[in-house]
């Protein structure tokens, strides 16, 4: 079964930064995209960043230049470094695991919260 844990999420002023990292186990990680979404109180889920099992990165218009999606394939962790927060950053940002032959996998959520 696979699990996504997140971590980093909490309470920044605008224009700061946070990272948040997610720990995939019960998949074989190095062969997966990962993706980071989104949601904000009342709005859809929304894609935030992607990045393929190659390295290959995919942002939302909306975060392009601002955040960086990577992954350490040796620790089963992917990480969203993100910079220059904005108050419409504010949402919960869920892990989500492409995971081949197998459902789609999400995390619990982190809440970033990015006070004016």
């Amino acid at each position: 079964q696979v699990q996504l844990v997140e971590s980093g999420g909490g309470l920044v002023q605008a224009g700061g930064s946070l990272r948040l990292s997610c720990v995939a186990s019960g998949s074989i990680f190095r062969i997966n995209a990962m993706d980071w979404y989104r949601q904000a109180p009342g709005k859809q889920r929304e894609l935030v960043a992607s990045i393929t099992w190659g390295g290959s990165t995919h942002y939302a218009v909306s975060v392009e230049g601002r955040f960086t999606i990577s992954r350490d394939n040796a620790k089963n962790t992917v990480f969203l470094q993100m910079s220059s927060l904005k108050p419409e950053d504010t949402a919960v940002y869920y892990c989500g695991e492409q995971v081949r032959f197998a459902p789609y996998a999400w995390g619990q959520g982190t809440q970033v919260t990015v006070s004016s």
